[in-house]
């Protein structure tokens, strides 16, 4: 079966919403064990780093959205190349290529 391109970005699109409720449950969840004493079992540091990692997620696959709706959606920032669609189906807010994305 071939897709075609409709298909595949809204299939992304399905995964980028899917994983933008998870990160919002995940903080719902890890702000809730912050004001718990004892924090839920985690110790405070842990717990930010949960906390800040949750945030990061959301706030990536919130502008991964954006950049769809905007077109943007699956191009390189920095060279301009699109992006392969294996790359987007395992880090579907990826803004970047492999090459680009490697340390320089």
């Amino acid at each position: 079966m071939t897709h075609t391109l409709d298909d595949r970005t809204r299939t992304l699109r399905e995964l980028l919403e899917r994983q933008s409720a998870d990160y919002t449950a995940q903080l719902g969840e890890l702000t809730g064990q912050h004001r718990q004493p004892g924090h839920g079992g985690h110790d405070p540091d842990t717990l930010r780093r949960l906390i800040e990692a949750a945030e990061q997620g959301a706030a990536d696959t919130a502008q991964a959205l954006t950049r769809m709706a905007e077109g943007r959606y699956g191009v390189c920032e920095r060279c301009g190349q699109d992006i392969p669609t294996a790359r987007l189906e395992i880090r579907p807010a990826a803004r970047f290529c492999v090459p680009c994305q490697r340390p320089r």
